[in-house]
């Protein structure tokens, strides 16, 4: 299983990325699922991927590939972000049909993606792409998109993610969820890769790796579980608990 999770706010871009890989309970390892493209002062790009894990690595190949053959359209000739997300689409397609062609034990080759970046000129943006090659953009009231194992990590960001939070609270907030949801899912798991971008830098932006024994990683885990323990004390009491008065001995 996977979890990637992308966040779009005012001053940037948040990818973050776990890296394990199943192929049965006894196979297990780990790859990146974070891939960038970068032409430093004219675009930059971030795919997330998530399924099939020789469907993703082919489309990153060629999409690599096809900037130096000349093959157009590539990531350095589409104009705009959605031509962009299209042209991510086209490929995905054709690499599950070319999978799908050679295969004879009825094996899934189904991916998703995130696709995000920004282009000169272009605000930045990012895309969910489905395995048919169609794709959405985040909706304008929760600012991020997520593929994968998504049901554990996402009630922090409905609460916390609104356009106008800060860059690095944003990746914070993406890094928690990510924490949230590698405790309650085994096949989703460390190292985790971070990149945050910052608007209108056109740059590689940073990017972070977080081994399961990261300090950083480790305190900002154990800062989380403190506040919700803090936060669950302060909640408000049932009316019989107040009836009970001051003196009354309490327990759990």
């Amino acid at each position: 299983m996977t979890y990637c999770v992308a966040i779009n706010v005012d001053q940037g871009l948040v990818f973050c990325s776990d890296s394990r890989t199943n192929a049965g309970t006894d196979n297990v390892s780990s790859y990146s699922k974070m891939h960038g493209f970068h032409w430093p002062g004219e675009r930059f790009f971030c795919l997330l991927s998530a399924g099939n894990l020789a469907t993703t690595q082919t489309v990153v190949k060629k999409l690599r590939g096809d900037v130096p053959k000349g093959l157009v359209p590539n990531l350095l000739s589409v104009k705009t972000m959605e031509d962009a997300a299209d042209y991510v689409g086209i490929v995905s397609t054709w690499v599950q049909k070319q999978q799908s062609v050679r295969d004879t034990a009825k094996t899934n080759f189904e991916a998703s993606f995130i696709f995000g970046g920004q282009i000169a000129g272009e605000p930045p943006e990012m895309f969910l792409v489905y395995p048919q090659g169609n794709y959405i953009q985040e909706s304008s009231e929760h600012p991020f998109l997520q593929i994968g194992e998504i049901k554990y990590g996402k009630p922090i960001l409905d609460r916390v993610i609104k356009r106008d939070v800060f860059l690095e609270r944003a990746a914070r907030c993406a890094l928690v969820s990510m924490n949230s949801t590698i405790r309650s899912n085994v096949t989703v798991g460390p190292p985790v890769e971070l990149l945050i971008y910052e608007r209108d830098s056109l740059t590689a932006g940073r990017r972070l790796h977080y081994t399961e024994n990261d300090p950083f990683a480790r305190q900002l885990s154990d800062s989380w579980n403190r506040g919700l323990l803090m936060a669950l004390e302060i909640l408000p009491t049932f009316e019989w608990e107040r009836d009970q008065g001051d003196g009354a001995t309490r327990t759990g």
